[in-house]
């Protein structure tokens, strides 16, 4: 690539995005914990970038890379905060949130999620690239605005699809549901199917293809059709606590729960193992990058280094590492008040932040940052980091849970910014840019996002209440992900844990390994990650469905043009229309979901734009959107190949 000669990390570029990183921080920050989801920020800001800087006399693309970059950390920093602090009210630790804790927790774990990344760029996008599917998207959003033609007019339709199918669901007119599922009793057994209808989700399996659809379609139905029905069929034998619970359920109900309280610890299992074991496959080339990343720093301003393979220095990273951790230290010496025990909590933090900003790189480069399963991740930081706690404290510490959520917060951030980072670097590796201005512009975002994060919490708080029900707040905010760190660390001291299915998982993910390296040895095309197999085993079924069909869209697209198995540059040829259609489509509904937050807020009600009942159309309308979704996809795919 040769050297840009255009602006990036221009003033205007900059304060745009420290404006939108703050603004979709906060509306992320009510989505994730109203519904358990935030929504990527990356394609909606460069969107909007698009749209602003030509009002402005016409912006670059670079600098609307340079826009998206920064804005992108209003996804990340929310959905690191909002899994894990808000645990700590849960926990009766804080009646509120204090200014200066969140802002040290999130931007200090931000910026260590940048310095994390770093290395992680050369491994994952330039040596050995993984596909990053929303990296590709905004990517291709980023060229459409800068050559307006075809693919903008396509782009164009497909956010206007997307967009309008976000305002008719759930959270917005409600007039067809989010999924479509169906569950029932076969004897003692019990079976259960559904899908998302998210346009988005359809989006992101174009992308990702056919063979991580496969997979993480599989680890769902691990789950949801083999692991749920054989629980329910035997837990009046070995679990009859939880079987008196499910007495009286409807299917539904009682799937929702088994996963709930048991099989989602499967999911756990096999990324702690499939963690381990990508932090040990990518050593080669995590080592290499750091060598590599050492050579560029010992160059210089060498004019020999392009602009475009120039990352931050990593001498001055080593210094800011220190600098970002020694107050990380005190505030854990704050809490547990013994400084045999507050390093190693920031020994913890250090290590389990590489490795798990090392493995969500890895999965944002799989699945997307917005499928990227960062709580489980966190949950597996807070079950290492307990262990180790209950040996320094005691598993009957007052203040172990406490110190656990603390480790696991910084290390969510880190892992959220750090998997974002990569996404973004993708982006600006596809566009030209220069990957040291995007983490200087990412490490700005994340600070921007982490200033605005507590007055947004307390707000929240005192408006509807975090967490469980009260009678104060009947109608709470659930904040399910931070509900469940709160119960996996109360459960290590003085509670109890499924350690069972957390052994389980872990089998699980080996021989989903051994697969792997089966299926390497004999040179398959078709692979068997097993981190996109934890990833389906984790989450809802119905996030996987449709992310499957999405993938079988992007087959077909190859079938119909005959593309070879190896020829990667005739596949993305082949796929640019159909990816411009899908980044419009995660775009939409992006951009409608956050518009969508503004009247909940405002009027404190979430069915404030629900239509009356009879304007509900109910799953099979639902269904037949996502169908017309899916063959527009496909028409723009194999009508625009000379866009």
């Amino acid at each position: 690539m040769s050297t840009p000669a255009v602006p990036q990390l221009t003033v205007r570029a900059v304060l745009l995005s420290v404006v939108l990183a703050m603004i979709l921080a906060a509306a992320n920050t009510y989505l994730g914990l109203f519904a358990g989801l935030t929504i990527a920020t990356a394609i909606p800001a460069a969107v909007i970038s698009m749209g602003v800087l030509r009002v402005l006399g016409g912006g670059t693309i670079l600098e609307n890379n340079i826009v998206q970059t920064g804005a992108s950390a209003g996804s990340s920093i929310a959905a690191g905060v909002i899994f894990t602090i808000p645990a700590l009210i849960i926990l009766n630790y804080w009646q509120d949130f204090r200014y200066s804790w969140v802002l040290a927790i999130a931007g200090l774990g931000g910026l260590l999620g940048v310095l994390f990344s770093v290395p992680l760029r050369r491994s994952m996008i330039v040596d050995d690239p993984l596909p990053f599917p929303e990296g590709k998207a905004a990517a291709e959003v980023l060229k459409a605005g800068e050559n307006p033609g075809p693919g903008l007019k396509i782009l164009g339709i497909s956010s206007v699809l997307g967009a309008v199918v976000k305002l008719m669901a759930e959270s917005g007119l409600r007039m067809i549901p989010d999924n479509a599922s169906g569950a029932g009793f076969f004897g003692k057994f019990l079976g259960y199917m559904g899908t998302g209808l998210s346009p988005a989700l359809l989006g992101v399996g174009y992308i990702v293809g056919l063979n991580i659809g496969i997979v993480v379609l599989s680890g769902s139905v691990l789950s949801y059709n083999i692991a749920i029905p054989l629980y329910h069929a035997f837990a009046q034998s070995f679990d009859p606590a939880l079987a008196s619970q499910l007495a009286g359920l409807g299917a539904a109900e009682a799937a929702g729960l088994i996963r709930a309280e048991k099989v989602r610890y499967l999911g756990v299992g096999a990324m702690l193992i499939g963690g381990m074991w990508t932090l040990f496959s990518l050593r080669k080339s995590l080592v290499s990058g750091i060598r590599s990343g050492i050579a560029a720093a010992r160059k210089g301003s060498d004019a020999n280094v392009p602009e475009t393979e120039r990352d931050l220095p990593m001498k001055w990273m080593l210094i800011a590492l220190v600098i970002f951790v020694l107050p990380l230290l005190l505030l854990y010496q704050a809490i547990v008040g013994n400084w045999a025990v507050s390093i190693p909590m920031a020994i913890i933090m250090v290590v389990a932040g590489f490795l798990f900003v090392s493995v969500s790189g890895y999965l944002a480069g799989l699945v997307g940052s917005s499928n990227n399963p960062v709580s489980g991740i966190t949950i597996a930081t807070i079950l290492f980091a307990s262990v180790v706690l209950m040996l320094l404290l005691g598993s009957d510490s007052p203040i172990g849970a406490v110190a656990a959520i603390m480790i696991g917060a910084v290390v969510c951030c880190a892992a959220a910014v750090g998997g974002d980072n990569l996404q973004d670097l993708k982006a600006g590796y596809l566009v030209g840019a220069t990957p040291w201005k995007q983490q200087v512009m990412l490490a700005i975002g994340a600070l921007s996002c982490a200033l605005v994060m507590a007055p947004v919490l307390n707000l929240l708080a005192t408006a509807y209440g975090i967490g469980p029900a009260t009678p104060e707040h009947p109608n709470s905010l659930n904040a399910p992900q931070a509900t469940l760190m709160a119960s996996v660390a109360k459960g290590l001291f003085g509670g109890k844990l499924p350690w069972e299915m957390i052994i389980a998982g872990a089998v699980i993910g080996a021989v989903v390994i051994a697969l792997d390296e089966w299926l390497k040895a004999r040179k398959s095309t078709f692979r068997v990650p097993v981190l996109a197999a934890a990833i389906g085993i984790y989450l809802p079924l119905e996030l996987m469905v449709p992310i499957f069909l999405g993938g079988v869209l992007s087959y077909l697209v190859e079938r119909r043009f005959k593309v070879p198995a190896h020829d990667e540059a005739a596949r993305d040829r082949v796929h640019r229309p159909g990816t411009l259609f899908a980044a419009g489509l995660i775009t939409g509904e992006a951009l409608m979901g956050i518009a969508i937050a503004v009247p909940i807020v405002v009027s404190e009600r979430a069915d404030v734009l629900a239509l009356p009942t009879p304007f509900h159309l109910g799953q099979f309308a639902g269904l037949i959107v996502l169908a017309l979704i899916g063959w527009l996809l496909y028409r723009a795919a194999v009508k625009n190949q000379n866009t």
